[in-house]
């Protein structure tokens, strides 16, 4: 076998290993519980409900092309998932990492929120903090040890350098 197949196959068990997580994780929180809570029906409890929804298929937008973009980073960067159970090989920190440290949590945040906006549903909103609140606990204590424990002083020279939440508008080059 030669050397050159083993990252290639690294990688597709990387990308399957990843979309499955995508179905898993995110399709399932920004996606099935909206829809099995009636989310995904269309209501007008605001005034000026129509820029509100412009504005909410905005963040859906944005939301669904950062959330692909950052699960690319872990197939292609990382040769991994962004799933505990099977890690990245090397610390991510390309594309939207080089401005935020949770793309993902971000992007599934916009997803939700964006809903809540589009199908003029505020209970969503709501959700949407809530799911915030729980990913913000989870990276803090159990994200941020692991990857301190995987990369030390690389990851440590990242976390100082990149904001967790709130994105950079300049990106990060690893200085």
């Amino acid at each position: 076998m030669s050397a050159s197949s083993e990252p290639e196959r690294a990688r597709r068990r990387a990308a399957l290993g990843s979309a499955l997580f995508l179905l898993a994780a995110p399709g399932v929180v920004a996606g099935l519980v909206p829809w099995l809570l009636g989310a995904w029906e269309f209501e007008t409890p605001f005034r000026g409900w129509i820029v509100l929804r412009v504005l909410g298929v905005a963040l859906i937008a944005a939301g669904a092309a950062a959330l692909l973009h950052s699960f690319a980073r872990f197939v292609v960067e990382g040769l991994g998932t962004p799933a505990p159970v099977a890690p990245t090989r090397t610390l991510v920190v390309g594309g939207l990492y080089r401005h935020v440290r949770n793309p993902m949590y971000v992007a599934v945040a916009a997803l939700i929120a964006g809903q809540a906006l589009l199908f003029g549903q505020p209970w969503l909103l709501v959700y949407a903090a809530a799911f915030v609140a729980v990913v913000a606990s989870f990276v803090r204590l159990y994200e941020e040890p692991t990857l301190e424990r995987s990369f030390g002083a690389e990851y440590e020279a990242y976390r100082r350098a990149v904001p967790g939440w709130l994105p950079r508008l300049r990106p990060w080059c690893g200085e």
